[in-house]
């Protein structure tokens, strides 16, 4: 018997993801894309993580992706981007793990629906998230800008305030619902997107292969 090669890890941290679907996502509820096609920007910031002996506490990380129809129809192409600061180390556990090869349900689950994957690129990347005020941020240099405020209402404009718990979800299980102030992507086709107005999360995730 073969005896297994696979690297333990573990990530917890912050996320926020903005997609061309309205509000709410029916992606989130396996329901097809408002528009028929996903295409989102994922910004994630680890809090506390290890891959084997590389800490990677602090790192950032980001993955601009689209599918040509929902998620679960697979087909999807993405590309991982990587905080600059990290180390060598940190850079190849990092690209290990979201290659999915390593495990853990996430990112396998990525993998397998996106079989087209560009090489990694490794940016500047700010990140700033306030679940509470259902407030973000993310820039990522030379390729992503996206601005996250708090959904209103459309009639008396006042802050609008809404959840999605997912017990079972293998991405988070409590996310804050937020709106898209302005998304734009200038990575090559056919990830290049403009969006406002549209669905953004603000979560916790915690994530290991164990």
């Amino acid at each position: 018997m073969e005896s297994s090669t696979k690297v333990n890890w573990r990530m917890a941290g912050e996320e926020v993801a903005s997609c061309n679907c309205a509000w709410g996502c029916p992606c989130q509820f396996n329901a097809l894309p408002t528009t028929g096609h996903c295409e989102a920007v994922i910004g994630y910031e680890i809090r506390a993580g290890e891959y084997g002996a590389t800490r990677l506490d602090g790192l950032r990380f980001a993955q601009i992706v689209r599918w040509p129809g929902a998620i679960h129809e697979g087909n999807g192409t993405r590309q991982w981007i990587i905080d600059e600061q990290a180390s060598p180390e940190q850079r190849q556990a990092l690209a290990a793990i979201q290659s999915g090869e390593e495990g853990g349900t996430y990112f396998e689950i990525m993998a397998s629906v996106c079989p087209h994957t560009l090489e990694p690129a490794f940016a500047t990347i700010e990140l700033q998230v306030d679940r509470e005020r259902r407030t973000g941020a993310l820039r990522i240099s030379g390729l992503a800008e996206c601005d996250i405020e708090p959904i209103k209402n459309p009639v008396t404009g006042e802050e609008h305030r809404a959840r999605i718990e997912l017990p079972n979800g293998f991405e988070y299980k409590k996310a804050e619902m937020a709106s898209v102030a302005r998304l734009a992507v200038t990575a090559p086709e056919p990830l290049a997107m403009r969006h406002e107005n549209t669905y953004a999360q603000l979560n916790e995730f915690d994530w290991s292969n164990a």
